[in-house]
């Protein structure tokens, strides 16, 4: 009676640890935007200031574990919670939850960076190409193209229903010790990215700590990773998207952010 309810006392911790982290998250995005400085972390300003590139990235990845935290934990609590109902009575699970979270982080901190990396050469190739210089608006329209046409995919369906059935995926990839959690993390990401990884291409494009596509950004994948409602989502969020990036192509500067 008294290891199950010690055992109840981690998980419980390990979610309100999380949830904690999360609400932090949230709060620092929202007093980026609120007081001005998230202008300062978009992509076009870094581009603009002249900076080096290794500074202009350090700063867009330091954001972006924010948008992390808030955006993307929310979704894979799930898992997390099969997680610590699986290894939460080993006595080194604090640690191997912490290299969870770090393998997690890691893989979505390296997607920032080849986005960043991406970003900047397109910012050059506007700069050479006159031609793209006159037309930038293909540009947004293109991203919420992109993300409305991978809304149907074989490969996004995949992915999305491994992150449905954590279980699953845990019975075949669990092993003991604590280094086992980095490399879940690592793994439980991959799936995450492959979800969501042109939905966060629009974040990108919206820019760092915007309050309003991060909430619905954020809600959509929660929802499509969730919830039961996931299988009945994803194509009319792809239909959304699609409008979107009419709207984008014949009426620049309607939509907010991009």
């Amino acid at each position: 009676m008294a290891a199950n309810a010690a055992y109840r006392h981690v998980r419980f911790n390990t979610i309100g640890v999380l949830g904690c982290l999360i609400a932090a998250a949230w709060a620092v995005c929202a007093w980026s935007e609120l007081s001005g400085n998230a202008a300062l972390l978009h992509h076009h300003a870094l581009y603009a200031s002249g900076r080096p590139y290794w500074f202009a990235a350090l700063v867009v990845l330091a954001a972006w574990q924010f948008m992390t935290a808030a955006m993307m934990l929310p979704s894979s609590l799930g898992f997390i919670r099969y997680y610590a109902a699986t290894a939460g009575r080993a006595p080194d699970f604090p640690l191997a939850l912490f290299l969870f979270l770090g393998g997690y982080f890691a893989v979505w901190t390296a997607f920032a960076l080849a986005a960043f990396t991406g970003d900047m050469q397109l910012h050059r190739l506007v700069d050479t190409w006159p031609w793209l210089a006159a037309h930038a608006v293909l540009i947004p329209a293109g991203t919420l193209g992109l993300a409305a046409v991978y809304q149907f995919t074989p490969l996004k369906d995949a992915c999305l229903k491994a992150c449905r059935h954590p279980g699953i995926y845990l019975m075949r990839h669990y092993r003991r010790g604590a280094f086992n959690g980095l490399r879940l993390g690592f793994g439980h990401a991959l799936y995450c990215v492959g979800c969501c990884w042109a939905l966060m291409l629009v974040m990108f494009a919206a820019g760092v700590a915007h309050l309003a596509w991060m909430g619905v950004l954020a809600a959509l994948m929660f929802v499509e990773k969730a919830t039961p409602l996931g299988n009945r989502i994803a194509a009319p969020a792809g239909v959304v998207f699609g409008v979107l990036a009419v709207i984008a192509l014949l009426a620049p500067g309607a939509i907010g952010g991009l």
